[in-house]
């Protein structure tokens, strides 16, 4: 199992779109398709933290998927009704063009229990 973590800053104004719509993915209206994608791509675990900093609000999310990056392209050209609205809501609400490609993060720790 791989994992990946990493922030998105939320545009200014955009953190109440943000919460509502993670919201209808984890309970709402959403939930069914929110939850074949993430089978579809891989991903085995998503957690999303919503973090307030000095300089505006930030998305922290963590994944676990079988193959990080096979998930990551997966996202970024699925033709999928559920994916394709979930770029468009990555773009309105982060200002990120998740078909650009999205270049990992650094790992420099990773602490497990013995």
């Amino acid at each position: 199992m791989h994992t990946i973590g990493f922030i998105a800053p939320l545009l200014p104004g955009k953190t109440e779109t943000d919460r509502s719509a993670m919201i209808s993915c984890r309970r709402g209206e959403r939930k069914d398709d929110y939850e074949l994608s993430r089978r579809r791509l891989g991903i085995t675990r998503e957690a999303i933290f919503i973090q307030n900093t000095p300089n505006g609000d930030v998305a922290v999310v963590y994944w676990e998927a079988h193959d990080v990056e096979a998930a990551l392209k997966g996202m970024a050209t699925s033709e999928d009704p559920f994916d394709r609205w979930f770029r468009d809501h990555v773009r309105e609400v982060h200002g990120i063009n998740v078909e650009d490609g999205f270049p990992p993060p650094e790992q420099v720790l990773d602490y497990r229990a013995p």
